[in-house]
């Protein structure tokens, strides 16, 4: 009994080990050599590749020729490749020679109508459409690195097919910026089309690359590691009256303000921030056409990040309370409607403890940080609904340098140092190969 129980736990010790034990498979094949070695010689074409997607950003749902520069790319690496999956998406199918399980990989490739001020020889002078206007596009958020490093990926373990024990699917995302006004698309969509099915993924994994954390670090966390996003919108109805005779009607635009002021004590007052943060903001307030005229009607739109589900319905309710009592108050009405969002990004815990000795093996145990959740909004959470998942970030930020002098996202400085791509190339293409050898 004493021998059977000291073999077990010999055993486990094997299968949870971060040593390079666990990326070795029956045929010898040193996977951490190989991943170490590949992703030094594959650096260069994915810079070059990055450098291309930077220059060529495309809007959310209208990626068309970044789509067909990844599609053309995974043909040529003999991988399955489908198209127009949720638009614009582009999903390649690896079978390995060995059988496994099957690991999906995520990419987002969608660009911001933003006008880039880096100065950098492959600054984008791109212009799109967006609502109807012409607009400035650049990669202000680090997508065209993330395409960049999975094309990577794809051509590393394509290169050792025959020795991979199980199946990858490499997921290239149309939209996770938002999809314009009346579409849809981005990861509810791909999921909706079944990019999780046929054949069906047992686990997850994106990451995001990050402008003010160093170089070579890695960064993640178990369970909420970024906010369920929920836009919502105010229409308070007054009474129109003279500018000069405020009591002759009911002024929409004061009842506005004390319902934006009454929203933060939501926050404030009634949610419990000691178990997760909320934010509520409001962004956009439109009323009124003439300076001595109070008008009839005013509007709001704003975003609400929650990191509990429980908390979140909570601070829904509060919030159609406050807006219809606050209106009330001032003899004016208002209607709150919330809008479906995304939901939070959440790291199956489970999933996490496993593949964290993983993380902390590319980056070096220093340099794998445990981080508090983030109050953004990702749609990959669109796939963690489905199948276990887990989303880190990489960092970006050249070394040496204050975070607080670094731009941040969806900023026309924003900038991300090329040499962080590498820690990505070698921690998905590890994370795949773990995964795989555990399961």
């Amino acid at each position: 009994m004493h021998i059977r129980m000291t073999l077990l736990l010999l055993l486990a010790a094997v299968c949870f080990d971060s040593s390079p034990l666990i990326a070795q498979n029956g045929s010898g094949m040193d996977w951490q050599t190989y991943i170490d070695s590949k992703s030094e010689e594959l650096y260069e074409n994915v810079v070059e590749w990055r450098r291309h997607f930077h220059q060529y950003p495309e809007l959310s749902n209208r990626e068309f020729e970044t789509a067909t520069m990844v599609a053309e790319h995974l043909r040529s690496l003999g991988i399955e490749v489908e198209t127009e999956v949720a638009h614009t998406g582009v999903v390649g199918v690896l079978r390995g020679g060995k059988p496994g399980p099957v690991v999906g990989l995520r990419a987002d490739m969608d660009a911001l109508p933003v006008k880039e001020r880096v100065d950098i020889p492959f600054a984008s002078q791109a212009v799109g459409e967006y609502m109807g206007n012409e607009v400035p596009v650049m990669h202000a958020c680090g997508h065209d690195t993330h395409i960049a490093i999975l094309m990577g990926v794809a051509e590393m373990l394509a290169a050792q097919k025959e020795e991979l024990p199980g199946t990858v699917k490499f997921i290239f995302q149309p939209a996770e910026e938002g999809t314009p006004p009346g579409e849809e698309g981005g990861a509810e969509m791909m999921v909706e089309e079944g990019v999780l099915t046929n054949p069906d993924v047992d686990a997850v994994f994106g990451l995001h690359i990050y402008s003010q954390s160093p170089v070579g670090t890695i960064t993640y966390r178990s369970g909420s590691i970024m906010a369920a996003s929920n836009r919502f919108s105010i229409d308070v109805m007054g009474a129109q009256t003279h500018g000069s005779q405020p009591w002759g009607g009911v002024d929409p635009i004061v009842a506005s303000a004390q319902i934006i002021n009454n929203l933060q004590s939501v926050v404030s007052r009634q949610t419990e921030l000691t178990k997760e943060a909320a934010v509520i903001t409001v962004g956009i307030i439109d009323a009124g056409v003439r300076n001595n005229i109070i008008p009839e009607t005013a509007y709001m739109e704003g975003t609400i990040r929650t990191l509990d589900t429980e908390m979140q319905e909570k601070l829904f309710e509060q919030m159609h309370r406050t807006v219809e009592y606050t209106a009330k108050s001032f003899g004016a009405e208002a209607k709150l409607t919330i809008y479906d969002g995304y939901p939070i990004t959440y790291n199956d815990p489970d999933l996490t403890a496993r593949m964290a000795p993983t993380l902390k093996r590319v980056a070096g145990p220093e340099n794998a940080i445990v981080i508090n959740a983030i109050t953004g909004a990702e749609d990959f959470s669109f796939f963690q609904k489905e199948v276990p998942g887990l989303y880190f970030f990489i960092g970006g930020m050249p070394a040496g340098m204050n975070p607080e002098d670094a731009a941040p996202h969806h900023t026309p400085d924003f900038y991300i140092e090329e040499e962080g791509m590498k820690t990505g190339l070698r921690a998905m293409a590890n994370l795949t190969i773990d995964y795989m050898m555990e399961n």
